[in-house]
C-alpha cells in the first residue's frame, strides 16, 4: 500500500480532511509520517491522538538545504511513496524538488496563477475578484508554480472578510485535496507541458 508523507506547520485542517478519507478507504494509500516544522504545532498531537507516527524537525535557525535533508531522511526513513503539504510555511528546496519528483503535492487557497504566495484570501479581496477558490498543484521549483491537478470555485461575496472568504474556501480544500490525491495515488493521469490530464479506468 502507499504510503503518505504530510508536511504541516498549524493546527492541520487539510491533515485531518486526509486522514478521514484515508480512514474512509476514499484514499487507498496509509499515512506513514507527519512532520512538523514547529513543534507546537496542533497537527502533530492530532496526528498521534490518530495513533499516527508524527515528529518535529525544528527549522528554526536551520539553513533551507541542511533542513531539506533532515526532511528528505525523515520521509525516506518511513518509505514514503508521495508527500503532501497540508499549510507547511516553508519553501522547499529545489534538491527537495529533485528528491521526490512529481511526487510533492500542495494545496493553495487561490485559483492559481493568481494571488501565488502568502495571504492569498487577502489578496483577492484587495483585488475585487468575484470568483476564488483553491488549487491542488505538484508542486516545482518555482512557487505555486507546478502543474494544476484539481480546482475548486468559490463565490466572493460582498460582505466578505478574509476569515469569512477563508472558512469557505477552506471547505472546498478539505474535499479537493483528497481528492486530487487518489487520482495521483492511482497512476490515471499523464502530464503535458503544464497540464494534468486524467485518464479513464481500465
Amino acid at each position: 500500500m502507499k504510503r503518505l508523507g504530510i508536511l504541516l506547520s498549524g493546527r492541520g485542517s487539510n491533515f485531518e480532511a486526509i486522514a478521514d478519507s484515508v480512514a474512509a478507504g476514499r484514499i487507498d494509500a496509509r499515512i506513514g509520517i507527519v512532520i512538523s516544522n514547529r513543534p507546537e504545532a496542533r497537527g502533530l498531537e492530532v496526528a498521534r491522538q490518530r495513533g499516527l507516527p508524527a515528529v518535529a524537525i525544528p527549522s528554526r535557525g536551520l539553513d533551507r538545504e541542511i533542513y531539506d535533508r533532515l526532511l528528505i531522511e525523515e520521509l525516506h526513513r518511513h518509505s514514503v511513496d508521495l508527500v503532501c503539504l497540508a499549510v507547511f510555511m516553508r519553501l522547499l528546496s529545489a534538491a527537495f524538488v529533485r528528491e521526490f519528483p512529481q511526487r510533492i503535492l500542495n494545496i493553495h487557497p487561490s485559483l492559481l496563477p493568481a494571488f501565488p504566495g502568502l495571504d492569498a484570501q487577502h489578496q483577492a479581496l484587495e483585488h475585487g475578484v468575484k470568483i476564488s477558490g483553491c488549487t491542488v498543484h505538484f508542486v516545482d521549483e518555482f512557487l505555486d508554480a507546478g502543474p494544476i491537478v484539481l480546482q475548486a470555485a468559490v463565490p466572493v461575496r460582498d460582505d466578505d472578510t478574509v476569515e469569512s472568504l477563508s472558512a469557505r474556501i477552506l471547505e472546498q480544500e478539505h474535499r479537493i485535496y483528497s481528492e486530487a490525491i487518489a487520482i495521483v495515488l492511482s497512476g490515471r493521469y499523464r502530464i503535458e507541458g503544464r497540464r494534468v490530464l486524467a485518464e479513464p479506468p481500465g
